[in-house]
């Protein structure tokens, strides 16, 4: 993977954002969550900030939060090449909705497919080589330049994601979640209360998506992300590495 470098001045400290965070923290959620995204994109990293979007299940919240507050933010999306067709077209039709300005399709680059993927069946092999070539080195590339990200994670998520902080510091890099404390209930109402259409698959029986081959619909009763990587013990693509502090 390409590292990228810390920036040279990072501000605030982590400290002083992640106690304002905190503070935020204890409004209305949907209020907290706005709060939080109009200091991290009008204030502390305006013109240094980025949005990384599946366009999955629930991205159209975190994406929503986001238009209100400032809809050029960049949008970064990894076209792997191995969407399904409806993830494809719920972006499109998302981002025209929303009026998001600056979605970017980021894809791996072509020779390090040939060279290391050249029948495209990776991902039967060493998911997390296939993830590491179309997920985790395009993002750290796309990301050069930017001193913050924006999230969607959630602690309901559960696994890795049960103590995710709502600003992180990861490579060099502050990591904003703004719905890190929302429940499925509060997704679910928000995309009521705006009327967000939801991705085809999920009406499908998905609860988390993905790449087509590594994603099947959820069994009643699994936790969300239960249908991603089935039966392997891979819960994370990589590009959420742990945090520094």
């Amino acid at each position: 993977m390409l590292d990228s470098p810390a920036p040279a001045n990072l501000s605030p400290s982590t400290e002083l954002l992640r106690a304002r965070a905190l503070g935020i923290a204890g409004r209305q959620r949907r209020q907290a969550a706005l709060a939080l995204l109009q200091c991290v994109l009008k204030e502390e990293f305006s013109g240094r900030v980025a949005v990384v979007s599946s366009f999955g299940v629930e991205s159209a919240v975190i994406l929503s939060l986001v238009s209100e507050v400032e809809p050029a933010t960049p949008v970064i999306f990894l076209e792997t090449g191995k969407h399904f067709p409806e993830t494809l077209a719920y972006r499109d039709k998302l981002a025209r909705r929303l009026g998001l300005r600056d979605v970017r399709d980021i894809k791996p680059d072509s020779v390090e497919l040939v060279v290391n993927d050249p029948s495209g069946d990776l991902w039967q092999r060493d998911t997390d080589a296939c993830c590491g070539i179309r997920k985790v080195v395009p993002l750290s590339r796309a990301l050069s330049g930017f001193d913050a990200w924006i999230t969607g994670r959630k602690r309901h998520h559960g696994a890795e994601r049960v103590n995710l902080a709502l600003v992180e510091a990861s490579e060099g890099r502050f990591k904003i979640n703004p719905l890190a404390d929302w429940s499925s209930e509060e997704i679910a109402a928000d995309f009521r209360a705006q009327n967000l259409p939801q991705h085809p698959l999920a009406l499908d029986g998905y609860g988390s998506i993905g790449c087509a081959p590594c994603t099947r619909r959820s069994k009643e009763g699994e936790d969300a992300r239960a249908g991603r990587w089935s039966g392997t013990e891979k819960t994370e693509c990589g590009i959420h590495r742990a945090p520094w502090f």
